[in-house]
């Protein structure tokens, strides 16, 4: 069973009358990467997002957010009126000294460093901010968890579809393969024998076997069709292991383009070449559909 790195998720609930809603939203990464944004009153709980996350998620981009809803003012931010009285009693000696007359607005003054101070909870408030935060993220998470399942789901009944359609179509070249070689042979023979006729010479059968061998050895894909082979199995079983299989199916993935590859430069049927390009196209879509996989 594999999972999608795609999902998304959100709860929400309250403390003391504040109003706190989760949004998690998951895409496909290489690797596992974290973008959390809190509110300042509560970075306190960053650190323990990232570990509720990391327990919950291996790979991907995740982006959590975390924000205030029907939130009072005064549980928002407190504003500093002693240094914003020293800010204006500094003006007004600035302007006296300089001679300029005028009036201080002091919605401008809001906006200058240390002016205006987010809420930050006493001790008792902050026990029960996190215990509610963590309570909802651990939902939000469930829900992102349950898409990404439903989502896995559709991913592994398509990788398991064309993972069939290889199979079947390395089960025609490997029929193929013998009867490529009886039609050299028989070709070889009919082209030599009308250029000799002429001549009214024969040719020994030695070198014509010789040549049937040599031909037999430079275009043996046996050895390719068994790796192939072997690589859709252990796909398929990585596919139903109990583990996060994303990268695994991405390194299989690319050895059986390797050996896809390697069929088409030795093959020189176009019926097996026929083969071969179905599956590369078939290796093409699973490497996209892989890049999802957690």
């Amino acid at each position: 069973m594999i999972n999608s790195m795609t999902g998304y998720g959100e709860a929400q609930g309250e403390v003391n009358g504040v109003s706190y809603l989760v949004e998690i939203k998951t895409v496909n990464h290489r690797y596992f990467k974290t973008t959390i944004r809190l509110p300042e009153s509560v970075a306190f709980l960053e650190e323990n997002i990232e570990k509720l996350l990391r327990n919950n998620m291996s790979r991907g981009t995740v982006n959590y957010v975390l924000r205030h809803k029907n939130s009072s003012v005064n549980s928002l931010f407190e504003i500093d009126e002693t240094a914003l009285k020293t800010v204006v009693e500094k003006l007004n000696r600035a302007g006296t000294s300089a001679g300029v007359k005028g009036t201080i607005d002091i919605s401008n003054l809001l906006s200058l460093p240390g002016i205006i101070q987010p809420t930050l909870p006493d001790k008792k408030a902050a026990e029960q901010i996190k215990k509610t935060v963590l309570e909802i993220s651990r939902e939000a998470i469930d829900k992102v968890k349950q898409m990404r399942i439903a989502e896995g789901n559709f991913l592994e009944a398509d990788l398991k579809k064309h993972s069939s359609a290889i199979e079947k179509d390395l089960g025609q070249i490997r029929a193929r393969g013998d009867i490529v070689l009886q039609e050299y042979a028989a070709k070889l023979r009919q082209r030599v024998d009308a250029l000799l006729a002429e001549a009214k010479l024969k040719l020994d059968e030695e070198t014509l076997a010789r040549e049937v061998a040599i031909f037999a050895d430079r275009s043996d894909i046996s050895e390719e069709i068994a790796r192939l082979d072997s690589h859709l199995q252990q796909f398929v079983q990585a596919c139903q292991a109990n583990e996060q299989a994303g990268r695994r199916l991405d390194f299989i993935s690319q050895e059986m383009l390797r050996e896809a590859n390697t069929i088409a430069s030795k093959a020189s049927d176009t019926k097996i070449i026929r083969c071969v390009v179905d599956i590369k196209c078939r290796i093409d879509r699973i490497k996209e559909q892989v890049q999802n996989v957690e």
